[in-house]
Formats: structure tokens, C-alpha cells, sequence
């Protein structure tokens, strides 16, 4: 006898996620399904119909995560086989290939649902790649994936990152594990590339994100072109990338602080790696182990003239916005104490849970309370390479203050 196909999965959905699928949004949560012809199973794609019966989208289902499905095509019915793939894969490769030269052979490939592929980062570090998946729906597909990564990009490196809710689904039913080499070698240590003609390390195996911060890249180069001359406070400074920046603009002294030596070490050999320019030499950089915020707080006893505050996230869930908020204004508050004269202050937040509008008036609010006269130069946003379409995905902004 033969098998009988099992029919496609056909969802619908409330009114309220009709208009947000329509608008682009490209989530679809669990309590947003009116009806499903059937049970979905994970990775299989789902087609949404609107309240006419007519074709709305089609997405990757996830029936153990509280968002259902990720959308990955609206509008009209499309086949989603190889060359749909390939095709979606090739439009974000395209657009970076006009923003970056030589001299930046690390940046992200593909950011998630705003370049078209929900819960799935792609990085890039010279010849390594990094996939980092934010949802399961993407493990029984991932063969799948790497062949179109493989016939678009031919890395030399493809290794897995899985955030953390995901894992032990994949070690159990795929064998996949965080770090875990999907073409190529095991790295025996960091990886290096280019950022801006400058050189970095990333631990593409085990550090934060995929190895390091990419999405800084723009506000490390206007940093930059602020330093000249000036004494540097890099407050959170993970890995330095903000100082050798500095450096290299011609600072007088750049002083990281942050709590982890495995952070300071690494921004002690990124140094090293750039001791051919320069700025880099002739900076006198000091790493000191301490917990940033306790010492901004105490009084102070030096002044710089450039102070970055780029702490981690303050607010990893909606109930600590409000807290997230007066901690940001606290900790600026502090920082101008440590400011001098005609100094310049760099402040950004990565907290998503906390609004472009919160962060900044925060901030503004501690600038005013200084008494101080100041300036307010500019904000920024998202770099190009981490595009932000849909509200969710907004997390990253930046102020820069000159202060009288």
C-alpha cells in the first residue's frame, strides 16, 4: 500500500496577526493560530492564509518555541526549494560586497529576519564563518544550509553557534553542539581578521555572540576621529576594540577597564597584533581588572578627556526596563565625574528592552543634572551589516555629548 502524503501545514491566524504579517512583521506567536489543519513539526514550513482563504506568507514552524512561525516569504505563493534559497542567500552577500574592502574582511553576512532569514546570523572573520541559529527550526534543515553556504561562499571554516535554549534539543536529536565545526577544521585557538586596516581576534568557538562585537564597527571609527590628543577611559571594554581605535587616532592614553582577565588578555594580544601602527605604539594603554561600574562610582582621581561607556545589556527581559533605565542614567551620571573639561562623552546601550527614546533621555537627563553645559553631537544606530526592518530586532544606539 502505498503512503499517503501528509498534507501541508495550513494555519490561520487572528485579525490582529493578519496586519502585522501584512505590515512585514515577521513573527507569528502561538496564541496568534486560530486554527491548523494539523499538528506541525519542527522546520517544516507552514502557510499562513488570511480570514478569505487567500495565501498570506509561509514560514518555518516551531511548535516549542512561543513564537510559531518564522516568516520567511510574503505576498504572492512561492515554491521554497534550492534556488529560492540561493537566491535569498545571495541578496545580503551582494549589498555587503559594496561596503567593504580589503581592509574589512570580518562583518555579518546575514542578519537574521531583517536580511530574510529568521532566528539565522552568518558572520564572517577572513576565511572562518560563523552560523549562530536563535531558533530549532533551522536543525532539521541544516544540511541543507550549509550546501547553499558552501556554493556561495566556499569558507575555508563553518562553525555552529547555538544560543543557549536551543542546545540541548540539537546535542539530543541532530548531534549538534555549540562550537562544533560544520565544514573545515576545529580552530586551535582565536581567529584573526581585519576590522578598518586594523587586526583582531575573535574566539569564533566560545566568546559572546559570535566572537566578537561587529556591530560597533561605526561607532569605533567615529571614536576614532574624536581622539587626538586626548586621555581615553574605555569603561566595559571586553576585548579593546574602542581603544586600539583610539590609539590609532592618535590618543594620548587609552585605560580599559572591565572585569574578566580573559577580556583584558585578549585585548593585550589584540595590541600586540597591531603593534605595526603606529598610534598603537606610541599610546600608553593600562588594562585594569575591575568591576567598571563600582569604579566609576567611587571619586575620582584622574580626569580623561574621551570617556566610552558600552556596558552589556542592562535590561535581558522586559521586567528589568524600568530598573535597566536608572542604571543607565546612574552609571553616565558617574562617568561625568571622571570627565574633564572640553571632554566627550560616548555613551550606547545594546539593551533591546530598553527603547532608543529611554536610553537617550536617560542619558540626557544625567548630562543635565552635571550641570555642565554640553553639546549634543550626534546618536547613531545599527551599522549597514545589521540591518534592523521590525521593532524587535532595534537594540543598538549610541550618544556623543561634548561637554564645556
Amino acid at each position: 500500500m502505498e503512503a499517503v502524503p501528509i498534507p501541508r501545514l495550513r494555519l490561520r491566524v487572528t485579525a490582529t496577526a493578519e496586519t502585522l504579517i501584512r505590515s512585514g512583521h515577521p513573527w507569528l506567536f502561538a496564541d496568534s493560530i486560530r486554527e491548523a489543519n494539523r499538528a506541525g513539526g519542527l522546520g517544516e514550513l507552514a502557510v499562513i492564509f488570511d480570514r478569505q482563504d487567500r495565501f498570506l506568507a509561509i514560514g518555518l514552524f516551531d511548535p516549542t518555541s512561543p513564537i510559531r512561525v518564522r516568516v520567511l516569504h510574503t505576498g504572492k505563493p512561492a515554491a521554497i526549494d534550492a534556488a529560492w534559497w540561493q537566491e535569498r542567500l545571495r541578496q545580503p552577500l551582494v549589498r555587503r560586497a559594496e561596503w567593504f574592502d580589503a581592509q574589512t574582511n570580518g562583518y555579518r553576512c546575514v542578519n537574521g529576519e531583517s536580511d530574510g532569514w529568521p532566528g539565522f546570523v552568518l558572520d564572517r572573520y577572513d576565511q572562518t564563518f560563523v552560523l549562530k541559529l536563535y531558533t530549532a527550526a533551522w536543525l532539521p534543515r541544516l544540511n541543507e544550509v550549509v550546501d547553499c553556504l558552501r556554493a556561495a561562499l566556499h569558507p575555508r571554516r563553518l562553525v555552529l553557534r547555538l544560543s543557549r535554549n536551543i542546545r540541548p534539543l540539537a546535542k539530543e536529536y541532530w548531534r549538534r553542539e555549540d562550537g562544533q565545526p560544520l565544514l573545515g577544521e576545529t580552530p586551535d585557538g582565536p581567529v584573526t581578521f581585519l576590522e578598518s586596516g586594523l587586526r583582531f581576534e575573535a574566539d569564533v568557538l566560545r566568546g559572546q555572540k559570535t566572537g566578537f562585537f561587529l556591530d560597533q564597527r561605526e561607532n569605533r571609527r567615529q571614536v576614532e576621529s574624536l581622539a587626538r590628543g586626548r586621555n581615553v577611559l574605555n569603561a566595559f571594554s571586553y576585548s579593546g576594540g574602542f581603544s586600539l581605535y583610539a590609539a590609532r587616532g592618535g590618543a594620548r592614553s587609552v585605560t580599559d577597564l572591565d572585569l574578566s582577565e580573559h577580556a583584558l588578555a585578549g585585548a593585550r594580544r589584540n595590541s600586540v597584533l597591531n603593534q605595526a601602527v603606529p598610534g598603537v605604539v606610541a599610546c600608553r594603554q593600562e588594562w585594569i581588572r575591575t568591576d567598571a561600574t563600582e569604579w566609576l562610582a567611587a571619586k575620582p582621581t584622574r580626569k580623561f578627556d574621551l570617556i566610552v561607556l558600552d556596558p552589556p545589556s542592562l535590561a535581558k527581559r522586559e521586567a528589568e526596563r524600568a530598573r535597566a533605565i536608572g542604571a543607565y542614567r546612574r552609571l553616565n551620571a558617574d562617568a561625568l565625574h571622571w570627565l574633564a573639561p572640553g571632554g566627550v562623552l560616548v555613551a550606547a546601550s545594546c539593551s533591546a528592552h530598553v527603547s532608543t527614546e529611554e536610553f537617550l533621555g536617560a542619558v540626557r537627563q544625567a548630562a543635565r543634572a552635571s550641570g555642565r553645559g554640553f553639546t549634543e553631537c550626534q546618536t547613531t544606530g545599527h551599522a549597514p551589516d545589521h540591518p534592523a526592518t521590525f521593532p524587535e530586532a532595534r537594540y543598538l544606539k549610541a550618544i556623543y555629548l561634548r561637554f564645556r
